[in-house]
């Protein structure tokens, strides 16, 4: 009882503490103007929201974008990813460490000096300002997490099931859908959800590579923060952490339920 409790006050903790910050984001999006030493705003209002939903703000087509390229960022790097991940969890090669430092190279190397290389490239390449563009810029920092993560996904994976199912007849189209999906799909999951919130959180990359002509809710909340907007930033804010908090609930509750049924499949 007393171990029930605990996690319970730690649970209320921990959720407390996640969403605390974005308390006073709420209060900016419906006040008229917030000064110290007031503890909260004396005039209430909802312009900050009719504004930002408005077509006039962009901030709903930015919106729609950024949704846009992080899913087509996500689909892209999740068929590089499985396959690469694949032979990086199953098989012993030579240059296997090599791959993986290189995969692990924008993570280590100045954001700035990523940006300027792929700037060069993109540019020459006639990309620079387009939406392809940065959706192919977000690949070099999203592609990392979901390959590493479906390696490990694939080091812990009976190879034995797809075999059997081989001899049993089935296609490799049929092995894979039937029993390899079904097996990673918890790991292909989490490694979706990261990369997902990393292309839909890039600002310098997006900025660099698009030019301004690509705006992104990451682009447009930067410029109502820098120009004093407190209100409309404060209400965009909030739209801009909405998709991040329903995909968490969303693949926790996936991942979870998969996995739990994945267990008491195979086991024997």
């Amino acid at each position: 009882m007393r171990g029930d409790r605990l996690r319970t006050l730690v649970g209320m903790l921990l959720a407390g503490g996640l969403v605390l910050p974005f308390l006073p984001l709420a209060v900016w999006s419906v006040a008229h103007g917030w000064r110290y030493p007031d503890l909260l705003p004396q005039d209430w209002t909802g312009k900050a929201w009719t504004y930002a939903l408005s077509d006039s703000a962009g901030v709903l087509h930015s919106f729609a974008l950024t949704n846009f390229i992080a899913l087509a960022t996500t689909v892209l790097a999740a068929l590089i990813g499985v396959p690469a991940g694949r032979a990086l969890g199953l098989y012993r090669f030579r240059g296997k460490g090599l791959v993986t430092l290189l995969l692990l190279a924008p993570a280590i190397l100045p954001g700035l000096a990523v940006v300027f290389g792929l700037h060069a490239i993109l540019l020459r390449a006639g990309l620079t300002g387009t939406v392809t563009g940065v959706i192919l810029a977000h690949l070099i920092p999203v592609l990392p997490y979901i390959t590493l993560v479906m390696a490990a996904v694939f080091a812990r994976l009976d190879t034995d099931f797809e075999d059997q199912a081989r001899s049993l007849g089935a296609s490799p189209l049929q092995t894979f859908r039937y029993v390899t999906l079904p097996a990673i799909l918890p790991g292909l999951l989490t490694g979706a959800l990261f990369a997902f919130l990393v292309s839909w959180s890039q600002y310098l990359l997006t900025l660099a590579i698009g030019g301004g002509r690509v705006q992104t809710l990451p682009l447009v909340l930067y410029g109502f923060a820098a120009s004093g907007r407190n209100d409309v930033t404060g209400a965009i804010a909030l739209l801009y952490i909405l998709p991040g908090v329903v995909i968490l609930i969303v693949s926790a509750r996936l991942i979870t339920g998969r996995g739990a049924a994945l267990a008491g499949g195979l086991r024997p």
